[in-house]
């Protein structure tokens, strides 16, 4: 079964490829500023189309998810709120807590996304100083402790960084939020076999994704467990190939060398794989964007994290889903701009071919 998500763009929102969390690179300014009432806007229109919840990134240049997101529920119903945090930032006894009171005021509807960080100089300046591996160490044994901490049974925890004496909520939660979790490292693939829910993988060909899938499974087993697998993607669908593919360009077209240059020199710093992989795609050229049938690298000019998008009729990018899912993934993350716009559009004409039987080739 697959289920999607949307995304809520709480750095603004607009007609053009813009970072999610930071102002680097970011161009002008944002056409719509992610006040409370437009966030609502997006998630309202996500709730109405059929999304299972939102995605909120976590980051230097945007609001804190937690925050922003206990706002947003109370403005919907149904929507869950997929919850970006950054382990090492809080404590984990602190973040179940956290997590207790979530559930109790918006009837269960939280997600957490783990995001160790990929960014060496944006994780100084939090105060944060370990190198890459030790981050994901650290979050393996964050996840750990924060699992028994939602059990309610007291315990004692003496790690590498943390020490818990006598931790655990009062009572069980009994609506525990699922952990997704992404990172293409062999130290990240550890932490997720081990520790995730949904094992999360930026837009790569299918061909690449296969294999990482392919791997994914083999740690878990290892591991004893079971992973389900999603992908975060873009979308510009319209009626025809021929206007979703005159959108992209206009959106390339709104990307001038000088934020492509910024924004390829932040991604040149970081530590991690997934945004490395992410960068080959397209070498940072504009020229020979599409590197796979309907799959589009040039979000990943200016934007951090997932830079693909699928482009093409609705027909095609609900093919192009189906082909992903028939891959072993479940769990889509999607988005375009503006959020609002796009949330009605892939909701009204995609979401229903996926729900449609696939007809036999």
């Amino acid at each position: 079964m697959m289920r999607f998500h949307w995304f809520l763009p709480t750095t603004g929102d607009g007609h053009h490829v813009r970072p999610a969390t930071t102002t680097v690179a970011a161009g002008a300014a944002a056409a719509r500023s992610a006040t409370l009432d437009y966030l609502a806007q997006v998630a309202g229109a996500a709730e109405a189309s059929g999304f299972d919840a939102v995605l909120t990134p976590v980051g230097a240049g945007c609001p804190d998810p937690l925050v922003a997101c206990s706002a947003v529920a109370a403005r919907t119903e149904r929507l869950r709120l997929l919850v970006a945090f950054r382990p090492g930032f809080t404590l984990p006894t602190l973040l179940a807590q956290q997590a207790q009171t979530f559930q109790e005021i918006s009837g269960g509807r939280l997600l957490l996304n783990a995001v160790t960080g990929g960014d060496p100089q944006e994780q100084r300046a939090y105060g944060d100083f370990l190198d890459h591996d030790a981050r994901y160490a650290r979050t393996e044994e964050f996840l750990s402790v924060l699992r028994r901490t939602w059990t309610g049974e007291p315990f004692d925890h003496e790690g590498v960084h943390y020490r818990v004496s006598g931790g655990g909520l009062a009572a069980p939660l009994l609506d525990v939020p699922e952990i997704y979790f992404g990172g293409a490292s062999p130290a990240a693939e550890q932490v997720a076999a081990a520790q995730a829910d949904v094992y999360l993988m930026w837009g790569e060909p299918p061909a690449m994704i296969a294999e990482r899938i392919a791997r994914m499974r083999r740690l878990a087993a290892e591991a004893g467990r079971d992973l389900r697998f999603g992908i975060r993607l873009h979308v510009i669908a319209r009626d025809t190939a021929e206007e979703a593919w005159a959108h992209a360009r206009r959106l390339l077209d709104g990307m001038d060398p000088e934020r492509i240059a910024a924004a390829q020199a932040r991604f040149a710093r970081m530590d991690s794989v997934g945004q490395s992989r992410m960068a080959g795609l397209h070498g940072g050229s504009a020229d020979a964007l599409e590197i796979s049938p309907n799959l589009w690298a040039g979000v990943g000019l200016v934007r951090e994290g997932a830079g693909t998008a699928l482009v093409g009729s609705y027909a095609e990018v609900s093919e192009r889903i189906r082909e992903y899912a028939r891959l072993g993934l479940s769990e889509f993350i999607l988005s375009g701009w503006p959020h609002l716009e796009e949330a009605w559009r892939v909701g009204d004409f995609v979401l229903p071919l996926l729900a449609a039987p696939a007809l036999a080739s």
